[in-house]
Parts: structure tokens; sequence; C-alpha cells
């Protein structure tokens, strides 16, 4: 796979606490002209990210995140600000809490919830595989699978872990025939990217990739 294929399935990510429109707009840029599958940027930035890129990029923001434990009302009111900001795609956090207490009911509804919320636009689910046990992990697998979900995410980059190797071949074992995964976290090297899409990922939540590309390519690329 070419550098421009794994590009491709970037989602070139930017979601620190401090980030500033200067920033975004440069990931936006660089977005562009590498040809990643989107940006995934703070809610607080969509609209105006939006409006800069046209239709010229896919905008990717997050909802409940980075915890997972807002109420599903507020889940879903975020969606629906970020579908009106002009969001095309929208990365969702399970309630851990819920998972941890089997409450899959719960987790499975709010999950239909956000992607009716969603009005025909990609839902990828991060279930933050590193504090997940495996058996939560195959289940979630199964839950994404019966929610009508687009993607099941692996991590949320910011708890006590990201991707790993193990996690996607599991999600691609368990997963529906009509569900993708999306790694996410840690992805640092084109190696890294290589494999997880080798694995069964079709996107991958990455800040680095792009950096690393620009690095060697320069801005002849």
């Amino acid at each position: 796979m070419d550098v421009k294929e794994i590009l491709a399935h970037c989602d070139h990510t930017l979601l620190k606490q401090e980030s500033t429109w200067e920033q975004i707009r440069e990931v936006c840029d660089d977005g562009k002209k590498y040809g990643c599958a989107s940006v995934c940027i703070p809610p607080a930035y969509v609209n105006r990210a939006s409006e800069y890129v046209g239709d010229s990029l896919k905008i990717c923001t997050v909802i409940g995140f980075p915890n997972g434990y807002s109420t599903t009302q507020v889940k879903v009111f975020e969606t629906e600000d970020a579908i009106r900001n002009g969001a095309d795609e929208i990365d969702m956090v399970v309630n851990i809490g819920w998972v941890k207490d089997r409450r899959w009911d719960d987790v499975l509804e709010e999950i239909k919830a956000v992607k009716a919320s969603c009005q025909g636009r990609i839902l990828k689910v991060i279930v933050e595989t590193c504090l997940l046990t495996e058996e939560e992990k195959i289940k979630l697998c199964e839950l994404v699978t019966l929610s009508g979900a687009e993607y099941i995410k692996t991590s949320t980059g910011f708890s006590t872990g990201g991707a790993t190797r193990e996690d996607v071949a599991l999600f691609a074992r368990h997963i529906g025939s009509e569900v993708k995964i999306k790694a996410a976290g840690g992805i640092s090297s084109l190696q890294d990217a290589q494999d997880f899409l080798d694995l069964g990922a079709d996107r991958l939540g990455t800040s680095r990739i792009v950096k690393l590309v620009k690095g060697e390519q320069g801005e002849g690329y």
C-alpha cells in the first residue's frame, strides 16, 4: 500500500484542549493537500472549519468526549448541534460505566439514539479498549453491529492506551459484515498505519502520519 492510499484512510486529528483556530486551519489545509478521509476536530471549531473547507474535505467531530459519561440527552444534543454546524461524521464515546455494569440495553439504545441524530451521516463508536476486558470488547462488537453505526473505534487517545494490533484483529473477527473499524491512539509510523489497515481497519485516527509524510516529502508532495 503506497503512502497516498494510507493517507486516504486517515482522519487527520487535532483534539488537544489548547487547540487554536490557526492550528485547526493548518490541519484542514493538510487534510486537503494530502487527501485525508477527514479531519477530526473539536466541536467548537466545526462551523468555522466547515465554512473554510466547503465541500473539499469531510469534517469529523467528537461527542461525549473523552469520558463518555454524559447523559444520552446531552450526547444527542451535541450530535444535533454538530450536524447543524456542518459536521459530516460523528465519533461518539460509549458510557464505559454502563459497560462495566453490563447495562447492555442502555448502551445499545444510546448508540441508536445518537445514530438517529446523525441524520444519515457516518457514526463511529469509540469503545476505549484499554479500559475493557476481552469479553466486553466482544460484546461491544455485537452492540455496535446491532446499532446500525458504521464504525467501531478503538480509542479516544486520552486514556491509558491507544489502538493495539490485537484489538483490531479481535474486532475484525467479531463485528458484523456492515461494520468497519477505526484504529486510533498511538499510531506513530507508516508501519503502524500499514499494520492496522492490513489487520482490517478502514480508518486511522492519527495526528502523526501527515506530519511524518510532510517531513519526508516536503512541500513538493
